[in-house]
């Protein structure tokens, strides 16, 4: 007999749905697509042709719908991969946890998710508007080493060749190596994204190399990013969720990739703060190829 999960670590609203999110399983599609900001879940949805349910609970907002002939969710995560990781264990549980007798399905529900998000560009090949496709992320938050199987589903080479190009403090966060899936990466990405290696950050500033009046650990943090390459792949940017959307999809068994368009480059210090105005061309690029 299939143990049941306990009602403290799966947490099921009165009306059916799961805790944070607030979406039923019947409401959640095959295709996810994941964005930061709330309100950038309304940008995705203009674009559909049909909606089935509107939901807002926090900073989480969930619209369902059609593009086409494709059945699509926009859900919005907030900002970190402490998010990431409410977002990516709930929506698996939506998708394979029987809700009624709170057991795990037979049979795995495999999600395609994609996060369109925002950056900065670390190369001088990565200048504002550029799309980047991360093919791996090195996560700076440790949330995937809370879980067992990281191992696995991580690159452990790149791992430690990072760490001793940076000179890594064991005062900071084991940083790990999450792998998008090749396969959707491919599909999503085709010959017009630059691909490359990926930093999530734990934080916008000082994990991000900026000081305003705190000043940071590391004070050549970003020349030895800019610096670091393994195997022919370059650091392209930083952000702050792909390497958690990798991580968790690899070892939930999902497909999940992150793509970002360059709003800074910190490289050659450029800022384009009208970026809400480009960011939709992005936006039907991953609805027509997800």
């Amino acid at each position: 007999m299939k143990e049941a999960i306990p009602s403290s670590e799966l947490i099921i609203n009165e009306d059916g749905s799961i805790f944070h999110l607030h979406v039923k399983p019947e409401q959640l599609a095959d295709n996810v697509i994941l964005v930061g900001d709330p309100g950038r879940v309304q940008t995705v949805a203009a674009h559909f042709d049909r909606l089935e349910c509107d939901i807002q609970s926090r900073e989480f907002h969930t619209i369902t719908g059609w593009y086409k002939d494709k059945r699509i969710s926009v859900v919005s995560t907030g900002i970190g991969c402490d998010n990431i990781d409410i977002v990516m264990t709930e929506l698996d549980a939506l998708a394979n946890i029987d809700f009624k007798t709170r057991t795990i399905n037979d049979e795995l529900r495999q999600l395609t998710i994609v996060r369109i998000g925002t950056c900065g560009g670390l190369q001088p090949f990565t200048p504002t508007g550029s799309y980047i496709a991360s093919v791996k992320s090195i996560g700076f938050d440790g949330l995937l080493n809370y879980y067992e199987g990281r191992n696995e589903v991580c690159d452990l080479e790149l791992e430690e060749a990072f760490k001793q190009h940076m000179n890594w403090s064991p005062l900071k966060a084991a940083p790990y190596v999450a792998i998008a899936n090749p396969e959707l990466v491919d599909k999503v990405a085709g010959d017009d994204m630059v691909r490359g290696i990926t930093i999530a950050c734990g934080g916008f500033y000082g994990p991000q190399g900026r000081q305003l009046r705190l000043r940071i650990q590391d004070p050549e943090q970003n020349k030895k990013v800019e610096t670091f390459e393994y195997k022919g792949m370059h650091i392209c940017n930083f952000e702050m969720e792909s390497s958690a959307v990798a991580g968790m999809a690899s070892l939930l068994g999902h497909r999940a990739m992150t793509c970002c368009m360059v709003i800074a480059n910190r490289y050659t210090t450029e800022m384009n703060t009208e970026y809400k105005n480009s960011i939709d061309g992005l936006i039907q690029t991953v609805l027509e190829r997800i």
